[in-house]
């Protein structure tokens, strides 16, 4: 296979597990426990599919641009799709489908399980690095942003805002990403720089996942 990058590449991305099906011979890809990507093997353990999802639009038109592109292999032929793994399919390319194949399986979760399989809040902060996280307090996802520095009995304003009231998965999604109320719920026992790296490093992991 051409493709030598293609397990690494999957299994960098949030919550991706794999396992090899022994009755198909299939080593499969999933987020959530849901597959969306998988190496179909032949008897020598050799790839002859490379599936993946696309949304039914592009997943014809990318079958009409290359030939090396057909309708699922033992899939949903409407949704799925097979490369050969030896063919001209560029690898950009076939990236960019990775991409899409996994956004669209973890778009079927809830948006608080998009959160907890991405093990990101919807401001960006990473509560397993927190201090507080397994003490005074069991995470954002967990709590549904009631978590220990908001008003009591309250999500904190960001979860109010982005979850509960525009229905967002996060503040990715949002036009005034970093909106006032980020800059309101500063910690106080950052710096005016801290902060501003804080709020920088938060985006950048909305923006990553």
């Amino acid at each position: 296979m051409r493709y030598i990058w293609l397990d690494d590449y999957l299994l960098k991305k949030k919550g991706v597990t794999k396992d090899l099906q022994p009755d198909w011979n299939w080593i499969r890809y999933h987020v959530g426990g849901k597959m969306f990507a998988a190496v179909c093997l032949d008897t020598d353990n050799k790839p002859y599919y490379i599936n993946l999802k696309l949304d039914p639009v592009r997943g014809d038109y990318m079958r009409k641009m290359y030939a090396d592109i057909i309708p699922g292999y033992y899939s949903d032929k409407t949704h799925w799709n097979s490369i050969r793994p030896d063919g001209a399919v560029p690898d950009d390319l076939l990236k960019d489908m990775l991409d899409e194949s996994y956004r669209l399986v973890l778009e079927n979760f809830s948006k608080k399980r998009q959160r907890e399989i991405l093990d990101i809040t919807c401001c960006g902060s990473e509560c397993s690095k927190c201090g507080c996280y397994g003490n005074i307090c069991q995470g954002c996802n967990e709590l549904c942003g009631k978590v220990f520095h908001a008003p009591p009995g309250k999500a904190c304003p960001i979860y109010r805002c982005a979850v509960n009231r525009k229905h967002l998965t996060s503040c990715a999604k949002c036009e005034e990403l970093p909106c006032v109320i980020w800059r309101d719920t500063k910690d106080p026992q950052l710096t005016d720089e801290e902060f501003e790296t804080d709020i920088q490093n938060r985006i950048r992991n909305l923006l990553e996942n």
